[in-house]
């Protein structure tokens, strides 16, 4: 297997469950777990634990900080190779609040992550075999014009190229067309079912499947508790979750997303790809924090 690249954002996440009602104007007994995080760099420590063999190399832009260094070691202990493009100012955070079903509400500030430059990327398209390119890319003004720029080089290169759409907020306020110019050349599109729905105006996911397997090759649309469906041109794929417990849904996607293309970048079918995305997934909720 040739070298798997992702490019995005690098965050620090605090984790925080509350273990009864907040109480606004004292303390609120919870658990609480900081660890690296970032969309793009879950993806990443995701595919370098399914294809082991794999040169999986993560691309972002990190701050002047401490806990740049920090993530970068976090990575690297996880079998990934972290190539960090270091500006002043501080590295990214996002605070999850998780509530009792264990879905979550994040409070983000993305630090370095937009001043990532176009070269840094470019330089490590060595020997490519596959480009994933975080939604948050497209998501924020700053590097939205670089992504299809990217990942048609990449095809050029020779590599398949992914994209996943990571948050439907931004999404909704930035409008849904601010992905076309990107999806114009992915082969792969990774969304959640809230997200497929905005980004095709389809009324079904089973619509959306179909209008989303018609801009790229490969869809896959997650749908929490009710497990995942996918495309590979005529193959469909369903999947039903595996988790028994939901304690934390942060990065449940992520993982899903990284295992998901591990999986079938090495051959394996689409449902089977589906089926270890589903239980790795259900590996991911069952703790407090992301991969």
């Amino acid at each position: 297997m040739s070298r798997i690249l992702v490019v995005g954002d690098v965050m620090m996440d605090v984790v925080v469950r509350p273990h009864e009602a907040v109480a606004p104007t004292s303390d609120t007994p919870s658990s609480v777990r900081v660890a690296r995080g970032g969309s793009a760099a879950n993806v990443a420590v995701a595919l370098a634990r399914r294809v082991p063999d794999a040169e999986v190399v993560f691309v972002g832009c990190a701050g002047s900080d401490a806990t740049a260094e920090w993530a970068r070691s976090s990575l690297e202990e996880s079998g990934v190779i972290a190539r960090f493009q270091r500006v002043e100012g501080v590295t990214g955070v996002v605070v999850s609040l998780v509530a009792p079903d264990g879905q979550r509400a994040m409070m983000t500030d993305r630090g370095a992550n937009p001043r990532l430059r176009v070269s840094d990327v470019v330089s490590e398209f060595g020997d490519l075999r596959h480009l994933h390119v975080s939604g948050y890319q497209v998501l924020d003004p700053a590097t939205r014009g670089d992504v299809p720029y990217l990942l048609d080089r990449a095809r050029r290169a020779g590599a398949s190229t992914s994209l996943d759409v990571c948050s439907l907020a931004p999404l909704l306020a930035a409008g849904v067309e601010i992905f076309s110019p990107s999806l114009a050349h992915a082969d792969y599109l990774f969304a959640n079912e809230e997200e497929a729905l905005a980004l095709s105006g389809a009324s079904s996911v089973d619509r959306a499947l179909d209008v989303l397997a018609s801009r790229v090759r490969v869809v896959v649309i997650t749908r929490g508790s009710r497990g995942g469906l996918a495309r590979d041109g005529e193959q469909v794929a369903l999947a039903s979750s595996a988790a028994n417990t939901v304690v934390d849904t942060t990065g449940a996607g992520d993982a899903a997303t990284g295992v998901f293309l591990g999986s079938h970048l090495t051959g394996h079918s689409v449902q089977s790809a589906l089926d270890e995305a589903m239980q790795y997934a259900a590996q991911v909720v069952a703790r407090l924090g992301a991969t």
